[in-house]
């Protein structure tokens, strides 16, 4: 039988024959030791933690040499409640844009519409929207059960051309339960439809969003099917999604089956 190692040839000496076959020595690494250089902290003047605001939005203001406009934005126009004139503004409101997030971070964006008013202020730290019977999905119930965190915007695009960002806590809150504490709440909402459940939330910054982009529209007068079920009435399929592929339809089969 054959060695398993090969026999070395040529007119070295079997000492160096030796040396050449056996495993090389490991060569010597460099030194890639780092040498750290300390950042200084731009928060570390702790003037942040007393403002709103995250600490990436106030290390993203020092990079770009936002601070002092920040800040004045800050004294300026944002509140911890909702001031009489946010509280007047709310109550004529007809619509307004809900984001959320589940636990994971993953986000979901929705619209609310009713008539004025149909956004309840309970109270200068706490306002309320209704959730009405719909799809059945919940995503932005869904959320909340999972992520308190949500915010509200809401946009005058008829008359002063103005909006208002109301971010807080919020808490899933059944029908029967609210008005319970709070018996000044309509009970003939949006055309004769009561909520099932409301979303309050808990104010924890209120400010404004500014006009220079937002659009002059007109209301015009139409026909809405409040509450419908009829899925052309719904808009039906818009998008063409019901003949596509999703990926939760796939079957996984598994061996020995």
């Amino acid at each position: 039988m054959p060695s398993a190692t090969p026999t070395p040839t040529g007119t070295a000496e079997a000492h160096l024959l030796d040396l050449e076959l056996a495993e090389p020595s490991p060569r010597p690494r460099a030194n890639l030791a780092v040498v750290r250089t300390e950042v200084a902290d731009p928060l570390a003047d702790h003037e942040s933690d007393h403002l709103p605001g995250s600490r990436g939005e106030h290390l993203l203001q020092c990079a770009y040499g936002s601070r002092d406009r920040a800040k004045k934005f800050y004294d300026h126009q944002m509140l911890d409640h909702l001031n009489e004139a946010m509280i007047e503004f709310i109550g004529r409101m007809d619509m307004a844009f809900i984001a959320s997030a589940d636990a994971k971070g993953e986000c979901d964006s929705s619209f609310r519409a009713g008539p004025p008013g149909f956004m309840q202020v309970l109270d200068p730290y706490h306002v309320a929207y209704p959730e009405y019977r719909g799809n059945g999905v919940h995503a932005s119930l869904g959320n909340v059960s999972e992520n308190p965190h949500l915010a509200i915007l809401m946009v005058d695009f008829v008359r002063d051309l103005i909006g208002l960002h109301v971010n807080g806590k919020a808490r899933v809150v059944e029908d029967a339960d609210i008005r319970a504490r709070h018996p000044g709440i309509p009970s003939d909402f949006d055309r004769g439809r009561i909520p099932e459940r409301w979303v309050v939330v808990e104010v924890e910054e209120a400010y404004i969003h500014c006009r220079k982009h937002i659009p002059h529209l007109r209301p015009v007068d139409r026909t809405r099917d409040w509450g419908t079920d009829d899925v052309k009435r719904k808009g039906g399929d818009y998008f063409g999604a019901k003949a596509s592929p999703k990926p939760w339809h796939q079957v996984v089969h598994t061996s020995g089956q």
